[in-house]
């Protein structure tokens, strides 16, 4: 799809924020190419990651969908970076703190021109001087291992949003794989969506079973996102949300990511139109105040090639007949509503 210079301009101005990919994993298995240039390795300590999980062979997997440079061309302000800890096994914390040690690595290693984000005006003033805004995400609460105390230690150290589960089972609720069983929050589940609520963190039911969601949206004082999903409307898939889990989010003032996944967007040959489509449903069934972007690059977001190409969403808007201050809600200012209603 190409670009118009009026989808451009209203792309670059807009505040864009993407809330989720896997880039800093895959980055540590591609074996330490910068975030800031492709044509340097970053010198990143052996650690946790790189013993646990192979590394990437062949050419054909050195390239990730996003870094700070394809974050720039795409016109992406914000991105959250997450470290799915799922396969760490009994080295959940260890593997989350090694993940997040490296990003903030590259963070500082891009000599100003990406930041650490932990707060909606820290977003803003990214976006006004010209540099990256990067969050800090756990995808999978076993990250926390149990514990209220290491919950308060990441929210310092600077993680805004925790995904409650991967597919499978976590200490807090059971995954969408689970949903045989039925069950939802546990009891530990309950209690750091309470700590996390006070701390100022951003809850995210990606991933979750439907019994559990359904105990978030009981037990949480603040909004919350689904940060990579779809519409279970326009593709019957246990990653998506249904119409009523939509209709619920947006009652809660939360959002959520329509996501690049191909098997998400379309049970076949996904297009941009399919992606497109989700968001016209779920616009038309509560309004765009629901809608955000969570790309889920280098982790299984492959409908779009990388992150340069993101104002094909813009594009895409503007042929659909959306209003401007739509789609500027859709690219990032519904997110930043909801991220500093969690995190200030």
């Amino acid at each position: 799809m190409s670009v118009s210079a009026k989808a451009r301009e209203l792309h670059d101005d807009a505040l864009v924020i993407d809330t989720h990919n896997d880039t800093t994993v895959n980055h540590i298995r591609r074996g330490g190419v910068s975030l800031s240039s492709e044509d340097r390795q970053s010198g990143v300590p052996k650690g946790t990651v790189d013993y646990l999980r192979e590394r990437f062979r062949g050419d054909a997997k050195t390239t990730l969908q996003i870094n700070f440079p394809k974050m720039r061309e795409g016109g992406i302000n914000a991105a959250f970076f997450a470290v799915d800890c799922t396969l760490a096994r009994n080295n959940h914390l260890a593997y989350a703190l090694d993940a997040l040690g490296t990003l903030d690595a590259q963070i500082e290693s891009s000599d100003g021109g990406a930041v650490l984000a932990t707060s909606a005006s820290d977003i803003r003033q990214a976006k006004l001087d010209g540099k990256l805004a990067v969050v800090m995400v756990i995808e999978n609460s076993d990250g926390v291992e149990g514990s209220l105390n290491i919950l308060r230690c990441l929210h310092r150290v600077g993680v805004r949003s925790i995904g409650l589960t991967h597919n499978t089972s976590s200490w807090a609720a059971d995954g969408n794989d689970e949903a045989r069983s039925r069950g939802g929050l546990t009891t530990f589940g309950i209690t750091l969506i309470k700590e996390m609520n006070r701390l100022g963190m951003l809850i995210d039911v990606s991933h979750i079973s439907e019994p559990g969601f359904w105990d978030v949206i009981e037990t949480t004082q603040k909004p919350i996102i689904a940060s990579h999903s779809t519409c279970t409307t326009i593709c019957d898939h246990p990653r998506n949300l249904t119409d009523d889990q939509i209709k619920a989010i947006d009652q809660n003032g939360g959002v959520m990511g329509m996501t690049f996944v191909p098997r998400f967007v379309a049970p076949e040959n996904a297009t941009m139109d399919h992606f497109l489509n989700h968001i016209d449903h779920a616009v038309q069934l509560v309004g765009p105040q629901v809608v955000g972007i969570g790309s889920d690059f280098d982790g299984g977001g492959d409908l779009m090639k990388d992150a340069t190409h993101f104002p094909q969403i813009t594009e895409g808007l503007l042929q659909r007949g959306y209003a401007e201050q739509d789609i500027r809600a859709i690219l990032g200012e519904n997110h930043l509503r909801v991220f500093e209603a969690a995190c200030g």
